[in-house]
C-alpha cells in the first residue's frame, strides 16, 4: 500500500512540475525544472520495476538539460 502512495505523490509532483515549466517566463529556469521532471520520471520508472527505461530517461534528461543550458548561453534567456 505504501508503494501506491509514493507513486501517487510522484505523479502529483510530475503534474506540478509540468505546470511550473509551462508558466515559467525564464527559459533557463524552465530547463532546470524540466531536469527535475526527468528525475521524478526516473524515480517513478524505478518504482514500477523498469530500470532500462529509467536509465534511458536519466541519460536523455541529462543530455537534453546540458544541451538546453549550452544553447541558452548564446541567446536571450527571457521569453517575451
Amino acid at each position: 500500500m505504501q508503494i501506491y502512495v509514493l507513486e501517487a505523490i510522484l505523479l502529483v509532483f510530475l503534474i506540478f512540475i509540468t505546470c511550473a515549466v509551462i508558466f515559467c517566463k525564464d527559459i533557463l529556469s524552465a530547463s532546470i525544472i524540466y531536469c527535475a521532471f526527468s528525475f521524478c520520471a526516473v524515480l517513478l520508472y524505478l518504482m514500477m520495476g523498469s530500470p532500462d527505461v529509467a536509465f534511458t530517461e536519466a541519460v536523455i534528461g541529462t543530455v537534453s538539460t546540458i544541451f538546453f543550458v549550452t544553447c541558452l548561453r548564446k541567446i536571450d534567456r527571457w521569453c517575451k
